[in-house]
């Protein structure tokens, strides 16, 4: 595509106020396709580390191995461990002792927070203001999935909807970092807001699914990427269902780039189907409310 016509050859409309038009779609898609975009959430360690933690029974050796090859994330873990939250008697200095004080449950979600955290930043501006109210929103997503597992109590691990919850959106990072990647190269690129969180829409769930596909996480997490906004969902797919509520609760409370909080969050078919309770909503709505800093 050439700038004759008034898109730069990633088919970007220079300053255009539209949404998103089909020609900006396509050439978006294909220059996703055409170019890898590293994601920090999955370098090699963050990835083994992931699905270590999410097996039925973690190694322990395994994921204190893996911790140790990266010293931020295992000096951020022996921080945690001798927080007040969790303090003992004595300070700890391994960490093994540290997994042992924590448990693989929180070790899960701090490895988690930690290593997606860097992904959710950039030197625009716009952008980077972008990026942490999609931050805010998947990690308010993967709270309560995690809670809702736990409370509903369907079978589902609370570690498995915790990292469902994380990731359904991880195809508008995709869109954020193709635009970034492409204004370094082009300086006078200039993408309206409404075009680029109208691209995200377009685009997220299925550049989301092709990325979890190609990077080799179970199919039911790309799935999930994919199906989250379907008008139908099966009923008995109980871990898309439990991210499908956690994502209207987090648009309900203004978790993220939407506020809708009009919305009748009992009366949503997943909500029916998976008889959550005024009692239930109401907890995992205070503890989103009062860890608002977890997402900050």
């Amino acid at each position: 595509m050439s700038e004759a016509n008034g898109y730069d050859n990633c088919g970007i409309s220079q300053g255009s106020p539209m949404i998103a038009d089909s020609t900006f779609l396509q050439a978006l898609k294909k220059h996703i396709e055409a170019k890898q975009i590293a994601l920090p959430i999955f370098d090699p360690i963050a990835m083994r580390l992931q699905q270590e933690l999410l097996k039925k029974d973690p190694s322990l050796q395994a994921i204190e191995k893996l911790i140790c090859a990266d010293q931020s994330l295992s000096s951020q873990l022996l921080k945690i461990a001798n927080s007040s939250v969790y303090r003992g008697l004595i300070d700890i200095t391994t960490v093994r002792s540290a997994l042992i004080r924590l448990g693989i449950s929180e070790v899960f979600r701090i490895v988690m927070i930690n290593v997606s955290q860097k992904s959710f930043s950039d030197r625009d501006r716009r952008t980077d203001a972008i990026m942490k109210k999609l931050w805010q929103h998947a990690m308010g997503c993967a709270f309560a999935a995690g809670m809702l597992s736990n409370s509903l109590d369907f079978g589902i691990f609370q570690q498995e909807a915790f990292f469902a919850g994380l990731l359904h959106d991880i195809g508008k990072l995709l869109v954020l970092k193709v635009v970034a990647d492409k204004k370094q190269t082009n300086k006078t690129l200039d993408v309206s807001e409404p075009m680029l969180l109208g691209t995200m829409d377009l685009l997220h769930a299925e550049q989301g699914y092709l990325l979890l596909r190609q990077i080799q996480l179970p199919e039911h997490f790309a799935l999930i990427a994919r199906d989250h906004h379907l008008p139908e969902f099966p009923p008995d797919n109980y871990l898309l269902m439990l991210v499908r509520l956690a994502n209207q609760i987090c648009h309900w409370m203004g978790i993220g780039l939407r506020h809708d909080p009009n919305l009748d969050l009992l009366a949503l078919p997943e909500a029916v189907q998976l008889g959550l309770s005024l009692t239930e909503l109401n907890s995992v709505q205070h503890f989103l409310t009062s860890a608002s800093g977890l997402f900050s």
